[in-house]
């Protein structure tokens, strides 16, 4: 989507802190971390949230997951443990209109969040 964020991001016309990178997947660090370790996992093609998945979604979804289990013991905290976000819609917190996951960890994470 052309005014996308997050797809100028993926496309690399805006520069991001990667943490890793596929022909599917961006992963980089938040600009704003709520955590002291907090990264975003996008897919690079646009989907608007978690609301517009489908079953067609499902290697997509799933190659996610592995990757944010990957990427969190690469940085150690697969064992402490760590949350996974994705928000949909404004009543959601999503600020972005493209789905992506946020990861964090390396602090205690209150239930309910706020």
């Amino acid at each position: 989507m052309e005014d996308c964020l997050f797809c100028k991001i993926a496309a690399g016309e805006i520069p991001s802190n990667k943490l890793f990178e596929d022909d599917k997947l961006l992963a980089f660090y938040d600009i704003d971390p709520q955590a002291p370790v907090h990264f975003l996992v996008i897919p690079k093609q646009h989907i608007v949230s978690a609301a517009a998945l489908t079953e067609d979604d499902a290697a997509l979804l799933g190659h996610i997951y592995a990757v944010i289990a990957q990427l969190c013991k690469k940085l150690g905290v697969d064992e402490s443990g760590y949350r996974v976000v994705t928000n949909v819609g404004a009543d959601g917190g999503q600020s972005v209109k493209h789905l992506h996951f946020h990861v964090l960890a390396k602090r205690s994470l209150a239930w309910p969040p706020g």
